[in-house]
């Protein structure tokens, strides 16, 4: 299993990205979070296989239509032996 977190930079609030998000995690059976920074960027945390993790990663380099992602920023990347996420969730 493999945990990673993004920092998502870019017209990223207010146009449905956390949302698109978790429906992609869903599709990918991707536990975790993702949510608004103060700072007008998006957090995820991912985890679940490598490859699925890996898919949700290139997914938000576009992020939904109505989105404008300019940068991805990889913060954590690392194996994990269990998830600490039973679901995956917009935090606030």
């Amino acid at each position: 299993m493999k945990r990673c977190k993004i920092i998502v930079h870019g017209l990223v609030q207010g146009v449905g990205f956390r949302f698109y998000t978790r429906a992609e995690a869903q599709r990918l059976h991707v536990n975790g979070y993702v949510k608004n920074k103060p700072n007008s960027t998006v957090e995820i945390v991912a985890e679940g296989s490598s490859e699925n993790v890996q898919a949700l990663v290139q997914w938000a380099k576009q992020g939904p239509p109505s989105a404008r992602v300019s940068n991805i920023e990889l913060i954590e990347d690392v194996e994990i032996s269990k998830s600490s996420f039973e679901v995956f969730a917009i935090t606030y």
